[in-house]
């Protein structure tokens, strides 16, 4: 096979899948006869195109032809032809090349096969704009000015369910003869573990077929809710990759075993919502933790970049809590505070400061929900942390006690006022790209269009 070497930005780096990938992954898998080739979409869906294991030479030579709005659906994979792209502009295709060391075996398909993650390029062989991984990508590149790079990982929640809605048309809990037996809290409980130790140590095992490094525990509040937990990545993008495999995983293992898994942010009003937890730490190239000056408090850049997350809440949000759903996470007393502070070791804070030994200093992001498009997640926390960093913007103090009772009226509290403050933000802008932005809040306001134009079951039960 000849090697792949695609004309690139030196902006972005070089890329190149050299043969030694390709023919070791074939020579390890035999029996394999075909690899889906997979991309995230804006709401961080994995979608792709399956191919035979005899196409695949082709693929890593000459790229595979994808079409640009295939990064602009909404949450039911529908074209939504955002600002004239798409329908009225032809659907035009770009050229998708795998990503280098993304070629895996999957073991949760009825016959094991392989998968590839793709990338797009334009038609100047320039990594595509609207691509959330190249979003990433632009926001990590800066911190290479700063001679810094952020070392990346994420926490998802998520609940397993029974295939079969309750009579209410409400999920249900595996198992359970109808919606009532969701309705108690159950922290760390292992009796759920028990419960489920078949399908956990599925995901588990399937996560590390794929090069995850994650596993399956009890989720801190409600029974059938779980987390997954990711190691850090020296390399966001992989970081990203990493998130939005590890949800595949999940429901694809679940569904082997019979069952659902959601990462709704809020599938239950009386139960504790699904979150998605970035942890982040800046090295230096020297190796250095920037974030460790040696104390509990953590050093002074540490601080700026709380600052500069600060600065940028209200923008994020749209990104955070990308619908409807999403925001009935936050409010006054609830898990998921809609405010501004931060605090050490303090889980009311959507800002946290873990403990631990002073060289892991890291910062805890703890606004997205589990729903929410990893890689957008992720440059948006990178957004902050740079500008924050960049402009010693100052935090103010650390926040002592019940952080949720405390609501901020500047950040928005539905999805509509978010994306008027994306829209509106100057950072968010600077950072993702004023091209990007306006294309996410034009998909996401036909998506909330076409949400909005249905009657719900309980509208029928109070006006009719």
């Amino acid at each position: 096979m000849n090697v792949y070497k695609r004309a690139q930005s030196d902006e972005y780096g070089a890329s190149r899948i050299d043969a030694a990938e390709f023919d070791a992954f074939l020579q390890e898998n035999p029996h394999i006869q075909y690899i889906d080739c997979v991309f995230a979409d804006l709401c961080g869906v994995v979608r792709g195109k399956r191919i035979a294991r005899s196409d695949l030479e082709r693929v890593f030579e000459s790229g595979l032809q994808i079409p640009y709005t295939f990064y602009f659906l909404d949450a039911r994979g529908d074209m939504v032809d955002p600002l004239g792209r798409g329908s009225p502009d032809g659907v035009p295709d770009g050229t998708a090349w795998p990503v280098p060391g993304t070629l895996t075996r999957v073991n949760w398909s009825q016959r094991p096969h392989g998968q590839v993650l793709m990338t797009l390029c334009d038609a100047k062989s320039e990594p595509y704009f609207g691509e959330p991984r190249n979003v990433l990508r632009r926001v990590v590149d800066r911190f290479a000015d700063l001679e810094l790079a952020p070392v990346v990982a994420s926490e998802l929640q998520f609940y397993l369910l029974d295939r079969e809605r309750a009579k209410t048309g409400l999920p249900q809990q595996p198992v359970a003869p109808d919606a009532a037996s969701v309705a108690g809290p159950s922290t760390y409980a292992i009796s759920d573990v028990d419960r489920y130790d078949e399908v956990l140590a599925a995901i588990t095992d399937a996560a590390q077929t794929q090069g995850l490094c994650a596993a399956a525990t009890p989720a801190k509040s409600a029974s059938g809710q779980f987390e997954i937990g990711l190691k850090h990545a020296a390399d966001a993008e992989r970081a990203g990759d990493h998130a939005v495999f590890v949800r595949q995983v999940v429901r694809a293992v679940a569904r082997q075993h019979g069952l659902d898994a959601s990462f709704m942010a809020k599938p239950y009003l009386g139960l504790a919502g699904n979150s998605m937890h970035v942890h982040v730490s800046v090295k230096h190239r020297s190796g250095k933790n920037v974030f460790d000056d040696g104390s509990d408090k953590g050093s002074d850049l540490m601080h700026f970049a709380i600052g500069g997350l600060q600065a940028v809440m209200a923008e994020s949000m749209a990104l955070f809590a990308p619908n409807v759903n999403a925001y009935r996470r936050f409010g006054a007393n609830a898990a998921m505070p809609r405010n501004k502070r931060w605090g050490y070791d303090n889980r009311s804070t959507g800002i946290r400061i873990p403990g631990g030994a002073a060289e892991t200093r890291r910062i805890e992001h703890r606004v997205a929900g589990a729903d929410a498009n990893p890689y957008l997640v992720m440059a948006a926390v990178l957004t902050g942390i740079h500008h924050g960093i960049s402009q010693s913007i100052d935090p103010g103090q650390p926040f002592e006690g019940n952080a949720s009772t405390f609501v901020d009226q500047t950040i928005p509290s539905s999805i509509d006022t978010a994306l008027l403050a994306l829209e509106n933000g100057s950072i968010m802008r600077e950072y993702l790209g004023r091209a990007y932005i306006d294309l996410y809040c034009a998909t996401k306001r036909t998506e909330l269009e076409r949400f909005r134009n249905f009657i719900p079951a309980h509208e029928y039960d109070w006006y009719l």
